[in-house]
């Protein structure tokens, strides 16, 4: 805020040139990014500290924002990496019981710069027609040639999973199924589902490889969501390919195209990419339709699924994208969308579930196997 309570004027400049001017809320200070949009009518709070968004301005299709306020329960990550966020309208004064920050204060904390009285709905129609791009939140006493060039010039990084993951293994402890889950991004949601299921946890880096896992003995693994392209993570890809066949495996996310890689598959950056709570997935097996969580900008090539391999589960209904597959020989599975969703549509929570009974039939599998020797 300016001197005598006048919020400082922002601009949203965009790398074709076209900018907007809003309002600025949250931290006072000039950003660059990957400006993309979210259809989400809620949960901003678990949007913006979701870290697949990292590096990302976020634009917010839901007219406003923050009106319930921000609380200690809705977290999906402690310090959130996305760079800003665009908002048509913020509210100043939430009212929900819950509440204990404003957005504008918890965006001061964080050092997340906010503009607000941007056209949103302008700004959604530009992305969906070009494509995502790149980004800056400036101050308008900045000079604009100068911040268009500093945009134009800046470079988007590539190491986003390295900014995110835990950099030490921790644990979550529990008295059922010891699961291990390699943190791409994690979302503390996915370990709610699991602590719901009793599972006793391990969080380990990105970088962590299939032999310190299978030393672990764990009984299935998660590949957690994260931030970017997949085929920056050659390592996981490697160590998809240790683990496989040695352990059942659950992905979403992210973890579903390094999966998917890790199979011989392809991922491809999408235009404007999937990011809301309202996105409608079919499971071809039954022709059931989910409602799901996303938030991703690349996907898997539906042409390069080796189909002896992978068999194709879930398609996302308006575009075809690939949204889950299933490995034929081996107890693994993924998801492209996110079963843990909170907020969000419950539809799919059940394939936690159904990790659970893959794990039950791999273990009851390895005890006949181990009595088989006997006799």
């Amino acid at each position: 805020m300016a001197k005598g309570g006048i919020r400082m004027k922002r601009w949203l400049i965009l790398e074709d040139g076209t900018y907007f001017e809003g309002e600025g809320f949250g931290a006072p200070t000039n950003v660059f990014g990957e400006v993309v949009f979210t259809t989400s009518m809620t949960g901003y709070q678990e949007t913006i500290t979701d870290q697949s968004f990292n590096g990302q301005i976020i634009t917010f299709t839901y007219p406003m924002v923050g009106n319930y306020g921000i609380n200690r329960d809705d977290y999906e990550s402690i310090v959130p990496t996305c760079k800003g966020v665009i908002v048509k309208e913020f509210a100043r004064v939430p009212s929900n019981w819950r509440s204990q920050l404003t957005l504008d204060q918890f965006l001061k904390n964080k050092g997340i710069p906010g503009i607000a009285g941007i056209d949103t709905r302008a700004l959604t129609k530009k992305i969906r027609e070009v494509g995502t791009m790149k980004a800056s939140i400036v101050d308008i006493g900045d000079q604009f040639e100068h911040a268009y060039d500093q945009l134009k010039a800046a470079v988007l990084p590539t190491n986003q999973v390295q900014q995110v993951s835990t950099s030490k293994a921790y644990p979550s402890p529990g008295t059922g199924h010891n699961v291990v889950i390699v943190d791409f991004g994690l979302k503390h949601s996915i370990m709610r589902e699991f602590s719901k299921r009793s599972c006793n946890l391990t969080v380990l880096p990105y970088s962590t490889t299939a032999e310190e896992i299978l030393a672990l003995a764990p009984d299935g693994v998660m590949l957690t969501n994260g931030p970017g392209d997949p085929k920056s993570l050659p390592e996981a890809v490697k160590m998809i390919q240790g683990i496989q066949g040695k352990l059942p495996i659950f992905g979403i996310c992210l973890g579903h195209q390094l999966f998917a890689l890790a199979n011989g598959a392809d991922t491809y950056k999408m235009k404007f990419g999937h990011r809301g709570l309202n996105h409608p997935v079919r499971e071809i097996a039954t022709g059931k339709i989910d409602f799901t969580s996303q938030n991703h900008g690349f996907a898997v090539s539906a042409e390069s699924i080796d189909q002896e391999a992978l068999m194709i589960t879930h398609v996302e209904v308006n575009d075809e994208t690939i949204e889950g597959i299933r490995h034929r020989k081996f107890p693994a599975f993924s998801v492209q969308f996110h079963p843990d969703a909170a907020p969000g549509p419950h539809d799919a929570v059940h394939l936690f579930d159904e990790f659970i009974e893959l794990m039950e039939a791999w273990k009851e599998q390895k005890e006949r196997a181990k009595t088989n020797r006997y006799f």
